[in-house]
């Protein structure tokens, strides 16, 4: 049997229990029912430990950097799960760790190399698409609050003050619906796709930014593909970026990604566009930023990023910093959040924690690595991805579980195959044949493209072959 000792640094359930306080009790019970011990404190204060046993120290509390040094630094714990804590480098995790979320650039630890996952003798892994639909369902909500334009807390305060004539006054508050106008998304991840499919469901139009190899699914979900983030970013009316920090550049000391969004692309809006950064702080150029929403070329930004205070002297640290110059000027026009879009829902938080636990136990017990980041580390097996059903696109395992069902097996069958006789048929008929063709079949057509279409969502058989 197999003994190792696993931090949780952060929060594994978010809905408040009885006693007040975030409800860790799922995840208890998931980590027990897998025959692990969780216990409700640090190594240090634990006692005995009994052997041949997976030992998980919920330590949500921990968050400076101090804090983590002292608790972990010198290896005190075999690998941690974690989700907004920074991991610093010199804490130690010989057997490796799990971000709860997509992004890593928390998980800092030189076990595995860093955020990036490059080095080290340990194995980094995360767990995407666990809180991808959370964070694009918020990311749509900043553009909702602000798009269309519509003064609603105003005309509700009219209204209850008995204070509004419709027929008179209602033509003073003209707005603009969402549909025909542009949405630009920086990324097809998890999280971009799914924004992406928002977009596509208000009657937007979407372009998508991410590397050429994309382009066929991209085309094929019916989005727009743009080769560039200028030509993305033309003409739209939101842009919204969902990409990761890319490589640590150590001689320049920043990454890869960081000011990605900078005045090109700002240029290319069309004008009072709205700007969503719900991913990294450091990937918007927040001097480019400031001189967007100087011109009016930017109306409206909504940032959610980290922001970390010192419990000591209260200094303030974290992405979030910069933008935080920017109040002063344009105050009315932003909407600071401290990465609270995905790490609030709790269903997503539950989920991601059982998610950590389980490849912590694949990778402990079995020396099998799901969502392996960076490297692979010798003597571990890489299983590929692992993400909730319906997220990611189409998967081989989702392929094999509907021909393993008769009675959906069927149903995609019978619907396919009466919509693809229906329209071999009409393609080489006169134009009385077809009316007469549709006259005879046309319902039972219809009910047969509706049909798939809700297999189709029901199942999640849309987008890239996973």
């Amino acid at each position: 049997m197999v003994s190792a000792n696993i931090l949780i640094c952060d929060l594994v359930g978010l809905r408040f229990d009885a006693r007040g306080m975030p409800d860790f009790s799922e995840t208890k019970a998931h980590i027990e029912a897998r025959g692990g011990l969780f216990h409700e404190t640090g190594i240090d204060m634990a006692g005995p430990l009994e052997s041949g046993r997976l030992h998980f120290f919920y330590q949500p509390d921990l968050s400076t950097r101090e804090e983590l040094l002292a608790a972990a630094g010198d290896g005190q714990y075999d690998a941690v799960i974690a989700a907004a804590t920074f991991i610093p480098a010199e804490a130690k995790f010989r057997l490796g760790g799990v971000r709860i979320g997509a992004g890593t650039g928390n998980m800092g630890s030189a076990s595995w190399g860093g955020g990036s996952g490059n080095g080290g003798e340990a194995p980094l892994m995360n767990t995407p698409g666990i809180n991808s639909r959370a964070t694009a369902q918020m990311a749509m909500k900043a553009l909702l609050k602000v798009r269309p334009d519509l003064p609603v807390d105003d005309l509700h305060r009219l209204v209850a003050e008995g204070n509004f004539d419709t027929g008179k006054q209602l033509r003073d508050y003209p707005t603009a619906k969402l549909e025909g106008k542009k949405l630009a998304v920086i990324g097809y991840g998890n999280i971009g796709r799914e924004l992406a499919k928002l977009g596509q469901a208000f009657g937007m139009r979407v372009a998508i930014h991410a590397r050429p190899h994309r382009r066929k699914w991209i085309e094929l979900e019916g989005f727009d593909y743009a080769a560039d983030l200028v030509e993305a970013a033309r003409g739209a009316d939101a842009l919204s970026v969902h990409v990761g920090l890319g490589a640590f550049d150590a001689e320049k000391q920043r990454h890869a990604n960081a000011g990605l969004i900078g005045d090109a692309v700002f240029a290319a809006l069309n004008p009072g566009a709205v700007v969503i950064n719900y991913d990294r702080g450091e990937l918007v150029d927040v001097a480019a930023l400031r001189r967007a929403l100087d011109t009016g070329r930017v109306d409206h930004a909504a940032i959610d990023a980290d922001l970390f205070k010192d419990p000591t002297t209260g200094a303030l640290s974290g992405p979030m910093l910069p933008y935080l110059a920017l109040l002063d000027e344009h105050g009315d026009r932003l909407e600071l959040l401290p990465h609270a879009a995905a790490d609030t829902d709790h269903p997503s938080r539950v989920a991601g924690a059982r998610q950590a636990v389980d490849q912590i136990f694949a990778a402990i017990v079995d020396r099998q690595l799901f969502n392996l980041k960076g490297t692979l580390p010798g003597g571990y097996t890489d299983m590929g991805a692992r993400v909730p059903d319906g997220v990611g696109g189409i998967r081989s395992s989702t392929l094999l579980a509907l021909a393993g069902n008769q009675a959906e097996a069927e149903a995609l069958a019978s619907s396919s195959a009466k919509i693809a006789s229906f329209f071999e048929r009409a393609s080489g008929g006169s134009k009385q044949e077809l009316q007469d063709q549709i006259r005879a079949e046309g319902e039972a057509v219809a009910e047969a493209l509706n049909r798939l279409a809700t297999l189709l969502r029901k199942h999640g058989l849309t987008g890239p072959f996973a």
